[in-house]
């Protein structure tokens, strides 16, 4: 007899490269209102990736030394992040305050607007999901 029961896993993480992995950590903790939580070495025992996290969720930060940031919107995406918030122009105008760029191109009309994080990979605001 087989087992026929499909494998049962979570996402522990998602990761992300950028040239300063801390700086990035840095910036979406404090876009999200997360911790800092954990640092952790490279073989030379220097910091190269930082997590945050809010207890259900967690974010890793790599420092890549050849780190270079997508040509958006030239270069298609293979993924990025979606933040929501209730006041989405008020998140806006604090992301902006804490590093991030508004580009010309915002493909999203009035459903969401990119924002560019200090790293220049491209992420979305909207309000929250309704329904299904």
């Amino acid at each position: 007899m087989t087992n026929t029961a499909p494998p049962t896993g979570t996402v522990s993480s998602y990761a992300f490269w950028a040239d300063d992995g801390r700086a990035l950590a840095e910036f979406y903790a404090a876009a999200l209102g997360w911790q800092l939580t954990q640092e952790f070495p490279d073989e030379n025992g220097v910091p190269t990736a930082f997590m945050i996290t809010d207890g259900t969720t967690t974010y890793v930060f790599y420092t890549a030394a050849k780190f270079t940031a997508p040509n958006w919107p030239a270069d298609e995406l293979p993924f990025h992040l979606d933040l929501a918030f209730p006041d989405v122009a008020a998140a806006e105008q604090r992301l902006l305050a804490l590093g991030a760029t508004k580009p010309d191109h915002q493909p999203g009309g009035e459903n969401w607007t990119v924002l560019l994080d200090p790293s220049g990979q491209p992420f979305c605001l909207s309000q929250p999901w309704t329904g299904a």
